[in-house]
C-alpha cells in the first residue's frame, strides 16, 4: 500500500512514474524506452485499432473474468455466487467475438505483427483459460492463443 494505495498488483514504479494498470505499463514502457515494433505510432493506419485492442483488452475482457474469479474461488463459501459467474462468464464469451471476428484474416490483431495489443488480449485469453472458459473459443481465438504461447518470450515469462 505505500507504493500503490489501490493495493493490486502489478505495479511498476519508474523513476517518479508510478502506474497500476498492466496494459498501460505495457504501453509506456514501449513509447518511453523504444522504439520497438510492439507499439504504433499516431500515423500509422492501424493506430486507433491498436488504441482500441489496449482498452479492450481490461475493461471488456478481462473485467467479467476478475468478477469470474472472485465469485466462484476467492469469496467465502457463504459469498460464493453462481449466479455471478454464470452471467460474467456470458458477458466474457459474447465480447470474445470480436475476438474471433477479428482474426478471421489476421494472425495478429494490428499491424500485421506482434504488438502490445496481442500481450494484452493473450493475458485476458490466458486468464480465461485457467477459468476453464478455453472450451468455449472459437477456432480463430484457439490459433490465436495458441500461436501467442508458442512465442518463446510468453514461454520463458510463464515459466518464471
Amino acid at each position: 500500500l505505500e507504493i500503490n494505495n489501490l493495493g493490486t498488483v502489478p505495479t511498476l514504479v519508474d523513476d517518479d512514474v508510478t502506474l497500476t494498470e498492466s496494459t498501460a505499463m505495457a504501453l509506456y514502457l514501449g513509447e518511453k524506452y523504444g522504439p520497438t515494433n510492439l507499439t504504433l505510432s499516431p500515423m500509422d493506419p492501424d493506430y486507433g485499432l491498436f488504441v482500441n485492442w489496449l482498452h479492450r483488452s481490461d475493461a471488456t475482457l478481462t473485467f467479467p473474468l476478475t468478477l469470474v474469479l472472485r465469485y466462484s474461488q476467492h469469496e467465502p463459501e457463504e459469498r460464493k455466487n453462481p449466479q455471478i459467474v454464470e452471467d460474467y462468464t456470458k458477458w466474457f464469451l459474447s465480447r470474445l467475438r470480436c475476438v474471433e471476428t477479428a482474426l478471421e484474416n489476421r494472425q495478429y490483431l494490428c499491424a500485421d505483427r506482434f504488438t502490445v495489443a496481442d500481450i494484452s488480449i493473450g493475458f485476458s485469453l490466458v486468464f480465461a483459460e485457467s477459468l476453464g472458459l478455453a472450451d468455449s473459443f472459437k477456432p480463430n481465438t484457439v490459433r490465436y492463443v495458441t500461436r501467442l504461447k508458442q512465442r518463446p518470450a510468453f514461454q520463458r515469462a510463464y515459466n518464471l
